[in-house]
């Protein structure tokens, strides 16, 4: 007989007067920067467990309070000037939330000239929590980070986690895209699609404050900033190569696709008006109420019925007609996805070089350019060159494997005369002779 493993059971919140009791070792991480930045913001906590403790309907209707009372332009407000502006509250609900208010630091009462002032850290909770009063957009998540750290930059107030909270966000994109495009659904690649354009637009309007964040923190020493800035420039690079994998992907849907006989309708046209259905049940409905009638035939019905079959008058075929005039098509326009034009701007540089003479050519001129995210995405594009599989592709890929050049990076790295780029590694790119 075995028996049961017990497991000590979490303090109550009445009763756990130490955060050190959730701890095996009975201690605060106190190593962990991330820790000493939340000890530092007690006060704001204690603000937000102020506004938010109780049920949805307290919480809402403090939050309510809290937002219009900020939008007040009184410095100093009289009571009366408080019960003008929340004329619609009762008395007691208003005494309530203005108590709580005081008691959490975010209201401050003035004895003697017996009026309220709102507090500095009610103007910084403010500014917290702001995106609870705009309309979410679908990608709002993404141009938040983005509108904090460019606007942060601006005042010089950036700060490393605002970074790491963009490279999480970005990571979790790729991710998703990649889910998508591994899905191999059409709708589902689509919607991804979306997405992923609004996505890349964002980061590109972003770049040119990335560009700057790495030059701020390179000339003012802070490692973790620099580093933060260039994992950013990565995963800009990587959002950029995967816009070829989404044509890829919607080419080998599209071939996927079916057409149903000659009425030119396909399967994704079923599929789109079967999900526009809101009751699918309802299609069928008494489609199950009519019985199977069976019909039973002898075998003197079926030869009376071929005898008239072959004895009754056939209807005379109908002459030929000619064929109608034919007609301009009209124009159309197939809107496709482009890839991006790196690619094609440096085939164009390598094909001038190749037919200027086979000598050896600096790297510097093929991959910088532009900004930090499109040279990184031009540095990846470089091991394709030489590549035996890639070779035998069609397509601006296989185009980029053919081209007669080979490239060779050194261990030297030094300075290079960029606005986006301060430092990179020598290479340069060795002419291939035929036989190769």
């Amino acid at each position: 007989m075995s028996l049961p493993m017990l497991t000590p059971a979490l303090p109550d919140a009445d009763d756990a007067l130490r955060v050190e009791d959730y701890f095996r070792d009975g201690a605060a991480p106190a190593d962990a920067l991330l820790w000493w930045q939340l000890e530092r913001q007690d006060a704001m906590q204690a603000a937000l467990r102020a506004l938010f403790q109780g049920s949805a309907a307290l919480t809402r209707l403090r939050l309510w309070v809290f937002f219009e009372l900020m939008a007040l332009r009184e410095s100093r407000l009289t009571r009366e000037a408080l019960n003008q502006a929340f004329h619609v509250l009762r008395d007691e609900a208003l005494d309530s939330v203005l108590k709580r208010f005081r008691e959490a630091d975010l209201l401050a009462w003035d004895a003697t000239a017996q009026t309220y002032a709102v507090t500095p850290l009610a103007q910084q909770l403010v500014g917290l929590l702001q995106p609870l009063t705009q309309e979410q957009a679908p990608d709002g998540d993404l141009a938040s980070l983005l509108a904090g750290v460019a606007g942060a930059h601006q005042l010089g107030t950036l700060q490393p986690a605002q970074l790491q909270h963009l490279l999480a966000q970005l990571s979790r994109l790729y991710d998703e895209f990649a889910d998508a495009i591994a899905s191999g659904s059409e709708f589902a690649l689509r919607r991804a699609r979306t997405r992923f354009e609004k996505a890349l637009t964002l980061v590109d309007r972003a770049g040119e404050a990335l560009g700057a964040i790495i030059a701020q923190a390179e000339a003012a020493g802070d490692a973790r900033l620099e580093r933060l800035a260039r994992e950013l420039g990565l995963a800009q690079a990587r959002l950029l190569a995967m816009a070829s994998q989404f044509n890829r992907a919607l080419q080998q849907a599209d071939r996927q696709r079916v057409t149903l006989g000659s009425t030119g309708i396909t399967t994704t046209d079923v599929r789109r008006w079967l999900q526009s259905q809101g009751d699918l049940a309802a299609l069928i409905h008494g489609a199950w109420e009519r019985p199977v009638h069976p019909v039973l035939v002898a075998q003197r019905d079926l030869v009376d019925t071929a005898e008239a079959e072959f004895e009754r008058d056939r209807p005379k075929p109908s002459e030929a007609a000619a064929l109608p005039q034919g007609q301009a098509a009209p124009t159309g326009e197939l809107a496709v996805m482009q890839l991006p034009p790196d690619m094609e701007q440096m085939q164009a540089l390598l094909t001038a070089w190749a037919a200027a003479g086979a000598i050896e050519r600096d790297l510097t001129p093929a991959v910088l350019g532009g900004s930090y995210a499109r040279a990184a995405y031009r540095a990846q594009l470089l091991p394709l060159l030489g590549d035996a599989q890639a070779r035998h592709l069609k397509g601006a890929t296989g185009d980029m494997a053919r081209q007669p050049w080979s490239v060779r990076w050194s261990a030297e790295q030094g300075p290079v005369d960029d606005e986006f780029v301060k430092w990179m590694s020598r290479g340069v790119l060795t002419p291939e002779s035929p036989a190769t």
